[in-house]
This record gives C-alpha cells, sequence and structure tokens, in this order.
C-alpha cells in the first residue's frame, strides 16, 4: 500500500469512528477534523451552518486564472446502525482481510475521505489550478433532506459553492455484464411525489362485521394493483442511453428491457426503476382499536417519478395502475428529479480517466431512484453539471448495494485508494 493510500485508509478510519448519526449528526468534531486537514494543505476553509453543531465544510483552492469551478461534494452524516446485528462494531473502523468495516464506508464516509485526500495530496505537491478553482464541500443532514446542509448552503451562501461541475455519490461500483466491466455515471435522479390513499366506509362494531362497511376491506384491491400491475413507461435520456451503451436499443426500451432481463436478471433489476414511475406501499393505517370497524383507511404510498415530469404524470400513472374510482388520494411532497447533460467535459474526463485504468471497460449513463445533494446543486445553479461517481472494482453493483444503511457496511480500502487517483485525474484535466 503506498504512503497516500494508507494515509486515506487511516482518514477513513478516523471518519467512521466520529459517529455522525442523523439525527442528530452532530458532525461537527468531524468536520473540524476535516477542515485541519485541508487548511494545512493550503486551502481556505469556512465551516458554514445553521446551528453551531451542524457545520458545512468548504473548503477551496484558487488558481491562477479564471475558469471553472470543480466542487468535490459528499457528506459526512449517516443513518444508524444497530451493534447487535453487525459481525464487528459499526463504529470500529476496523480492518479485516483488506476491507474496512463501518456505517458510513460506503455511504459516504468513503468518498469524503478519497476526495479530501485527492484534493490534500495535490496541493501538498504544490499543484494550483491554471484556472478555475477546486473546491471541497463536506455537508451535514443529507440523509434526512439536507436542510441543514446542502439546501441550507445554496440558499444562504449561494456565492460559498457556485459552481460548473460537481462529483458526488450516486453510481461508479461495477457492473458485470457479458463479461465486461461496466462503469455507471449517474446524470440523474428521480423526483419524489408521496401520496396518501384513502378508502371510507362507515364505523361499526367488529363483531358484527357484516353490518358496517368496512374500509379497510376496500384497501385490498388497490394493494393487488399495486402489487400486480405495472404503469407504461416514460423514458428519459439516462436510461435510453445506458440501454444503447449496453448494445440494446434505447429507441425501443420496452423491447430492450425484455431482451435485458433474459440476458442479466439482476442488471434489468437496476434498470426497470428508470424506466417508469414507481409505487411501492409502505405504511397501512385504519381503526384505532381492535372491536371498532374502520370508517376510513389510508395507505401512504413511496412514488418515485422519472426527472422532468411532475405531478400530471404520477397521477395518471396512479390512475393507470389503480383505476379512476374507489379511493382518494392526496399528494404531500412533490419534489420534480432533475439532471445534467450526459455530454460535458466533466463526463470526457471520467471516461478517459476510466479508459486508462481498466481499458477494456464501458461507461454508460445511469440514473438514481432515489435522490443526493446533487438534486439540490442542479436546482440552485442551472449550468451545474452534477454526476455521481465513485469508482469501485473490487466489489460489484450487486455487493456493495445491500451494505448501503444495512448491516456489516464495509468497502475494500484499495477502492477508496482507487477512487483518490480518479479525483486527482479528473481535477487536473478540468483545472489544468
Amino acid at each position: 500500500m503506498t504512503d497516500l493510500a494508507q494515509e486515506t485508509a487511516e482518514l477513513l478510519q478516523r471518519l467512521v469512528r466520529f459517529k455522525t448519526v442523523n439525527p442528530p449528526g452532530a458532525e461537527r468534531e468531524c468536520q473540524e477534523h476535516l477542515a485541519a486537514l485541508l487548511r494545512d494543505a493550503g486551502f481556505e476553509v469556512e465551516l458554514l451552518g445553521r446551528t453551531e453543531e451542524r457545520p458545512n465544510l468548504v473548503a477551496r483552492l484558487r488558481g491562477a486564472e479564471d475558469g471553472p469551478r470543480l466542487v468535490l461534494l459528499s457528506h459526512v452524516d449517516t443513518v444508524l446502525a444497530e451493534p447487535a446485528d453487525w459481525q464487528r462494531d459499526p463504529w470500529s473502523g476496523e480492518i479485516a482481510d483488506g476491507e474496512l468495516w463501518g456505517r458510513g464506508s460506503q455511504d459516504m464516509k468513503s468518498q469524503t475521505a478519497a476526495e479530501v485526500m485527492a484534493a490534500v495530496s495535490l496541493a501538498r505537491e504544490g499543484w494550483r489550478p491554471a484556472r478555475g478553482e477546486l473546491i471541497v464541500v463536506a455537508t451535514v443532514d443529507e440523509e434526512t433532506g439536507g436542510t441543514e446542509g446542502a439546501v441550507w448552503l445554496c440558499e444562504e451562501h449561494p456565492d460559498k459553492v457556485r459552481c460548473d461541475y460537481v462529483i458526488n455519490e450516486g453510481a461508479g461500483t461495477v457492473i458485470p455484464f457479458d463479461g465486461t466491466p461496466v462503469y455507471g455515471v449517474c446524470v440523474a435522479e428521480k423526483g419524489v411525489f408521496r401520496f396518501t390513499l384513502t378508502t371510507r366506509g362507515a364505523a361499526g362494531h367488529a363483531s358484527m362485521p357484516g353490518v358496517g362497511d368496512n374500509a379497510l376491506l376496500k384497501m385490498a384491491p388497490l394493494l393487488q394493483a399495486l402489487a400486480e400491475r405495472r404503469p407504461g413507461l416514460d423514458v428519459t435520456d439516462a436510461p435510453q442511453s445506458l440501454l444503447a451503451a449496453l448494445d440494446l436499443d434505447g429507441n425501443d426500451a420496452s423491447t430492450a428491457l425484455e431482451r435485458l432481463k433474459e440476458r442479466d436478471p439482476a442488471l434489468a433489476g437496476f434498470v426497470e426503476p428508470m424506466l417508469s414511475v414507481t409505487m411501492a406501499p409502505t405504511i397501512i393505517s385504519a381503526s384505532e382499536k381492535i372491536n371498532v370497524l374502520p370508517s376510513a383507511a389510508r395507505l401512504q404510498v413511496d412514488c418515485r417519478v422519472p426527472p422532468g415530469h411532475g405531478e400530471e404524470t404520477a397521477l395518471r400513472r396512479v390512475r393507470e395502475v389503480l383505476g379512476e374510482d374507489g379511493y382518494e388520494i392526496e399528494f404531500h411532497e412533490k419534489v420534480v428529479g432533475n439532471g445534467s447533460p450526459l455530454d460535458s467535459p466533466l463526463m470526457d474526463a471520467i471516461v478517459g480517466w476510466v479508459g486508462r485504468v481498466d481499458p477494456d471497460a464501458r461507461v454508460v449513463p445511469t440514473m438514481l431512484p432515489a435522490f443526493t445533494d446533487s438534486r439540490t446543486f442542479r436546482d440552485a445553479f442551472a449550468d451545474v453539471v452534477a454526476y455521481g461517481f465513485f469508482p469501485q472494482r473490487r466489489r460489484n453493483l450487486y455487493e456493495t448495494w445491500p451494505l448501503m444503511h444495512g448491516k456489516d457496511e464495509r468497502i475494500d480500502v484499495r477502492d477508496v485508494a482507487f477512487a483518490v487517483d480518479c479525483y486527482r485525474d479528473v481535477s487536473k484535466e478540468l483545472l489544468g
């Protein structure tokens, strides 16, 4: 292991040991540790937060001339971990058999460590951008929506983080396909249109079920429809280009998806949600007493919508699956998804780096069914190009995805060093 790889692994161990479970987050100590590293390397560093205990980090390395601004973006808060479910302490940062264990080792303190060490190592070597600026941004509160993090930062201090390019989380773990490694670059994220379905009846005594009108039973056909029916496709640029890059016909997404299911069912399971509105029922409620027939039943549904589509598309697809009658619907979260252009100097830099380190690999655009801080940056800065890319090749996507927010989260330390090499290379390619 090189000195840089060793230092990066040690930084990730330290970051994992900061218990930044959100809520409450309490990220200050972690952010101060990163700030000291970057400040010592020559960066201008600011800690900016709505509250004292939850500052966002912004570190800047200015170039000799005006030019593009590249943000290396990550977040340092994590979700909860239940130690009893893990084989090792989730805040130990222990390295065993070449893998570093702990909450955040995949999502996403590994990328924080890689981005910071890429920036720090370049600065220590005396490198400065020939043009533009290299900016390291580590946010808080991403796991619960970013209102204290990226959202607050972009609204309250937009000039501190205004940029042309963003590298963030969202893709990059190798996907095996037809014997060829495939690296995804996340160029878009779906929107969120969560809704509640309500069915109505009449209350009655549960001992006489035939006398009342049980609203809960009216949920049964709706649940069955959600389980069995699928809405039509709403194909956007990213999955269309992905299918084409896999040598499938992106212009006929339905046929291409069926072919992909035959060739690689696992990959098809990841691609299918990119092509359409998805609806996942998650919470149901009815009577508050076991001996009372409910007069109303409510079902909460997590609905994700392709970028650029809004409530009109969501409602049309809900009606397509559930029909028009027998329920009321109320949307209580409405966030339109967004994306960045597929072609850009940042994409060229990523493709060029992959070509040098893994010549047989393909690079394809992908879409994230969930959302990240990239969405906030795209909303705040109209012309920004924001991609998700954290390259990993020791474990593939099917092995790493279950570790996200799951038990026994861990990462091969060689992949963290792999990402450092990427961010160093891309920074120099874009900024000179």
